[in-house]
């Protein structure tokens, strides 16, 4: 019998199941706290980041929708009124059975079809797909990483080596930000400037009619 097994069949025991199941309780606050704050602690790093490199972005935590006290991410905020814009983020997902973390540049809103066809747009998209990204309607691009935030193996390295797993994990943002910082600016500002199809026709309707009149 293993060890892992016979700490199962301990607590099994009906004398023993009210301790498991407190132990239990008490270890799943235990992985939160922790886990809200490597992404506190991320988005320090991140930020100090922004700022050595003059970049626009300011950093917000993603909370979990059903627990709003649980962070489940980060997300950038350029501080603009812009609608529709190319946003730098990582979130960690619920996926079989497990979390793990991925990251990438998420659409702020539904992109029109002349929004995806702006040459600006287009080219981040072939850099970041060449460079390994996947792409689909809510991200231009997204990538898995080899961290999973509630394993024990993570949280052990967090415990005992957290500036090393920080650092490794700022690295993976630090591409994104910094080595696509200036396509991901360029785009945002064709994607403010470029008005859609749709909304060049309405203008140039209300131009006619001004003339008719």
């Amino acid at each position: 019998m293993n060890e892992e097994q016979a700490i199962l069949d301990f607590f099994a025991l009906p004398e023993n199941l009210p301790l498991g199941l407190s132990v239990a309780e008490q270890m799943d606050k235990l992985r939160e706290q922790m886990n809200n704050r490597l992404w506190l602690n991320l988005q320090s790093r991140l930020e100090n980041l922004s700022g050595e490199h003059g970049l626009a972005w300011h950093l917000e935590p993603t909370e979990y929708r059903d627990a709003p006290d649980c962070l489940v991410g980060l997300h950038c905020d350029a501080g603009s009124e812009q609608v529709l814009s190319l946003l730098p983020m990582v979130e960690q997902q619920y996926l079989g059975g497990e979390w793990r973390i991925y990251y990438g540049l998420m659409w702020s809103a539904t992109p029109s079809p002349e929004q995806l066809g702006i040459v600006a747009v287009k080219s981040l998209k072939t850099s970041l797909q060449n460079a390994g990204f996947k792409n689909n309607e809510r991200f231009l691009a997204w990538q898995w990483t080899p961290f999973h935030p509630r394993r024990k193996d993570f949280l052990m390295r967090y415990a005992h080596r957290p500036e090393q797993l920080l650092d490794e994990m700022e690295l993976i943002l630090k591409k994104l930000l910094i080595d696509y910082g200036s396509a991901i600016a360029h785009a945002n500002e064709m994607i403010r400037t470029t008005l859609p199809r749709s909304l060049h026709a309405s203008l140039q309707q209300l131009r006619n009619e001004l003339l008719d009149d």
